[in-house]
């Protein structure tokens, strides 16, 4: 079975478009593979504009999502075209193309929703553009979230070897404490266990939880949350029969003495997390986020103004999103991970 992944553009001025290209370019084989047709929603003639600039060419096919799928040749990439509001300057943020980059999110989502693709893998945005705009905007997360209905998702990055999951995502580090709560933190651990378990085919897996405050808390000498809110859910937890350990101080869980006996960690805050992740695995990894009723990864790396247009680029994330996406797809056979 042949399945279509969608992948968003996503900030017009960045590399995202770029990505795109030079994947169709170079990844004739792995799509065979895979039985994988890859499709970019994108401006045409943005995607044109940036092939000029790599001094490369692609053949661009516009794609019906009502067809089946079937895979496409090396050097042609399939599209679904959207226009930008303004035409692009490489490298330029510009306010007027924020809603572009939304609708491209916008239209992934519904097509996952109506089974007219099978997975979406989202390029990089540039979250403070959209807000200049005038659009509450904080990340991909959280947008896929409000777009499907649902009410908590959980933000996992993976590398070879590593999986962090995060209890909050986007906060600043003093409203941290206060987010996480009885409620919210059973239901991130309750989508761990569930996603692990049916999409990543773990029979049993093993999560372990960061502390929150320095040492775990110290018996509550640095810090109660511990004590009152994370030692209860994983109480709470384990008479479920979910294997969750901790709460394990994060500055020792990320050593081999832990990790060789774990299947993803559950980080407190972002940058208690993601910087082990990145540091082991930047450029390889995949953003994930469990929890939806769609399949979505993204990319781990931002919008390198700087870089768009130059080739001096490395889609090693992207390939690794696009196994993950295809990981997760029910009857499809990957590349191994």
């Amino acid at each position: 079975m042949i399945k279509r992944l969608i992948y968003t553009a996503g900030e017009p001025a960045g590399i995202g478009p770029d990505l795109a290209i030079i994947y169709a370019l170079q990844t004739s084989a792995a799509s065979h593979k895979n039985n994988l047709q890859f499709v970019a929603i994108a401006d045409p003639q943005l995607l044109q504009q940036r092939a000029r600039q790599l001094n490369c060419v692609i053949e661009l096919e516009e794609i019906n999502p009502n067809d089946e799928p079937y895979v496409l040749p090396q050097g042609k990439l399939g599209i679904i075209p959207i226009p930008t509001n303004t035409p692009v300057e490489t490298g330029v943020l510009d306010t007027c193309n924020a809603a572009y980059v939304l609708q491209s999110l916008d239209l992934a989502t519904l097509l996952c929703a109506t089974n007219q693709c099978h997975g979406v893998v989202t390029g990089p945005v540039q979250k403070s553009i959209i807000n200049d705009a005038g659009i509450a905007f904080s990340g991909h997360t959280e947008y896929f979230a409000e777009k499907t209905g649902t009410r908590q998702v959980v933000m996992m990055l993976a590398t070879e070897g590593l999986r962090v999951a995060l209890a909050t995502t986007h906060l600043p580090l003093k409203d941290v404490a206060q987010a996480i709560t009885h409620e919210s933190l059973i239901t991130t651990l309750r989508i761990i266990h569930h996603d692990m378990h049916e999409k990543f085919m773990l029979g049993s897996p093993t999560i372990a939880v960061c502390g929150l405050n320095p040492h775990a808390g110290e018996s509550g000498h640095l810090g109660r949350e511990e004590i009152d809110i994370i030692i209860p859910v994983l109480q709470q937890l384990r008479a479920e029969g979910i294997n969750c350990q901790g709460p394990l101080p994060a500055d020792t869980l990320f050593t081999p003495k832990y990790l060789d006996h774990v299947d993803v960690v559950l980080a407190m805050y972002h940058d208690q997390g993601l910087p082990v992740l990145k540091y082991k695995g930047f450029g390889a990894a995949a953003n994930i986020t469990l929890g939806l009723p769609i399949i979505r990864t993204s990319v781990d790396h931002g919008t390198a103004l700087d870089l768009a247009g130059t080739g001096n680029i490395d889609t090693g994330s992207l390939t690794t999103a696009i196994q993950y996406a295809l990981a997760m797809t029910p009857s499809m056979q990957a590349v191994p991970i």
